[in-house]
């Protein structure tokens, strides 16, 4: 949606209401207090709908939105400008944005990001590459030894699927048990695996994995053994992270890398990639 299309689909509190109403228990739900298909209607002043028999169901109740004080249309809008935005937007932006305070543009977005990792753990099927990368602290490369009192590196591992999705944890180190533990978790068996020459990715392939590895010190492509897709991937999320977020604390950064591959993994719909979202609540 452009700006003109969300204001026209959802121009007031109520509208979006009907919009959760909807996703949650379908047009004509069934009424969970007497247990029939009844016709329901809003109660004028509230977020509560009351069945014909008396009834009433409050589409609220279990969601982001529940107990926020903070209007539907605002979280609407949330949403619309977290999935619009290619890098993403900070909360000092939305907080300038909706006209809240930063505690409640922090929190909204938090939420939001929160649906964002929602996924039904299927494993990366296909071609997969997979790689890890630093965010925050000083210095480059993983050789790097922080000094005193300098906050170390995040590390994230990177999964992805040639011409499919993607999967993003943190990691505490780049050993082998740490690497073969989230290949395990979230490629399967069929897959074929393509990382770089690190040590930690050596003989995975005892694991069930047909691998291969490129040596990025003389070459990125042999065939079609590389891991561009993952570089590629890197070379967006890093200045997001850098330009919009400047810093992002390691309690969070997981969820920030959800926010990143919910764009990505929806990247062929983005006409529905509201709907989507918004299906997950």
């Amino acid at each position: 949606m452009n700006l003109k299309e969300f204001f026209e689909k959802y121009p007031d509190d109520e509208a979006c209401l009907n919009k959760i109403m909807s996703v949650k228990y379908g047009f004509k739900p069934y009424c969970v207090g007497c247990g029939r298909r009844r016709s329901f209607k809003k109660k004028a002043g509230r977020p509560v709908y009351q069945c014909g028999g008396g009834h009433q169901i409050s589409p609220l109740v279990d969601t982001i939105f529940e107990k926020s004080s903070t209007k539907l249309q605002l979280w609407f809008f949330a949403i619309h400008l977290m999935l619009v935005t290619r890098s993403g937007i900070s909360a000092k932006s939305l907080q300038r944005e909706l006209g809240v305070t930063y505690k409640t543009a922090w929190r909204m977005m938090k939420q939001i990001r929160i649906l964002m990792g929602k996924r039904d753990n299927r494993k990366l099927k296909g071609v997969v590459e997979v790689d890890e990368s630093f965010f925050g602290g000083k210095g480059m490369n993983r050789k790097y030894v922080p000094h005193f009192n300098e906050k170390p590196k995040d590390i994230i591992m990177g999964m992805i699927e040639r011409d499919g999705e993607v999967v993003m944890k943190k990691i505490e180190t780049t050993g082998r048990i740490a690497l073969w533990e989230q290949i395990d978790k979230n490629i399967d068996r069929s897959a074929t695996v393509m990382t770089d020459q690190f040590m930690g990715y050596k003989n995975i392939h005892q694991m069930g994995y047909d691998h291969y590895a490129v040596d990025h010190g003389k070459t990125y492509v042999v065939g079609k053994t590389h891991t561009n897709n993952i570089e590629g991937l890197w070379g967006r999320i890093k200045p997001g992270i850098k330009g919009v977020y400047r810093k992002v604390s390691s309690k969070y950064i997981e969820s920030y890398m959800d926010e990143y591959c919910f764009r990505y993994n929806n990247r062929k719909t983005p006409d529905e990639m509201f709907d989507i979202l918004l299906a997950q609540i």
